[in-house]
């Protein structure tokens, strides 16, 4: 077993889906699914994190299409039916033995809508899940500016959108808005991120079909069909979704679990790494109801038998 990722390559839908294993590859499997415009490295913390804290297990980070080291899938409109429907093949060819299943912001939607259509996830965790609509959030005047920025790269030919669309300024003040800690050096880190990870889409194209997917849908859609032991992991100063909605999303899944974090926006993969690993670690080696508690290791941390009480095939 080794803790240091190292990427593989999954068929799915006609493309290579590049992905970043963390942990025992043989081990119990957690699937981290990233946000609109990110890759694999936003998650890299969470999955880390994971690993540390759960002897074998095994975190698996793709890049979803069109963003990072995955291509576009070919002659497909990138909207959250087809971003449900890769999830779907990707799982089925990476981890058929069962998994876990996490989505952050925009993963939240992907997760979200291939549940709906029929993945069976064992347990299920939503990290900043996108709970209403685009225009209600706190900061809609803010969403109205990047869905006439995201319309403007629309009416550019392909090289003029690119240069717009991951033009520095505009992706550094983002990153100023999203990012709500008063660490100067996370700050300065987190900023980094963005630079060097924000604009690594395939092609304009594809990334604005991606955008109108991540405003068009909330995971409200699809929460009843959340049927297996859910976790929503919030922010309390999330300028996408206001807490009152991530509390309306978990009076619609019965029997989930709703944890805030205070001080802490929608980059709670970056801000509060520690907290939400925390908060993940202990969902996944509870219990379910009626089922019985599976076996700890020497350091008396609990080794999910598919995460804890299920049976793997």
């Amino acid at each position: 077993m080794t803790n240091a990722p190292h990427a593989i390559s999954v068929p799915t839908l006609g493309v290579d889906t590049r992905a970043w294993e963390h942990g025992d590859p043989d081990g119990r499997t957690i699937i981290l699914v990233h946000g609109f415009r990110g890759d694999h490295h936003g998650l890299e913390g969470l999955a880390a994190g994971l690993v540390a804290a759960l002897p074998g297990v095994r975190a698996l980070v793709p890049d979803l299409p069109g963003f990072g080291e995955t291509a576009a899938i070919p002659g497909r409109t990138h909207d959250i039916e087809l971003y449900g429907e890769w999830l779907r093949e990707f799982t089925a060819n990476a981890a058929p033995g069962g998994f876990a299943l996490l989505g952050h912001s925009f993963g939240s939607l992907v997760v979200g809508a291939a549940i709906a259509g029929g993945l069976e996830p064992s347990r299920l965790i939503l990290v900043n899940p996108i709970s209403s609509p685009a225009l209600e959030g706190p900061q809609a005047a803010l969403t109205q500016l990047a869905i006439a920025y995201y319309r403007a790269a629309e009416l550019l030919p392909e090289r003029a959108a690119r240069g717009l669309l991951g033009n520095p300024a505009i992706v550094r003040v983002m990153s100023e808005v999203m990012a709500k800690t008063g660490d100067a050096e996370l700050r300065t880190w987190i900023h980094g991120q963005h630079a060097s990870h924000f604009s690594t889409f395939s092609d304009p194209s594809t990334l604005l079909q991606a955008f109108r997917a991540s405003v068009s849908h909330t995971v409200a859609e699809f929460a009843s069909s959340f049927s297996m032991p859910t976790l929503l992991i919030a922010g309390d100063r999330d300028d996408i979704t206001p807490l009152a909605k991530q509390l309306d999303l978990r009076h619609r899944v019965p029997g989930s679990e709703l944890r805030i974090l205070p001080g802490v926006g929608h980059l709670v993969h970056y801000e509060a790494v520690d907290d939400a690993v925390a908060f993940i670690g202990r969902f996944l080696t509870e219990p379910r109801p009626g089922a019985p508690a599976s076996r700890m290791t020497s350091s008396a941390v609990a080794v999910p038998a598919a995460f804890a009480g299920e049976t793997r095939a």
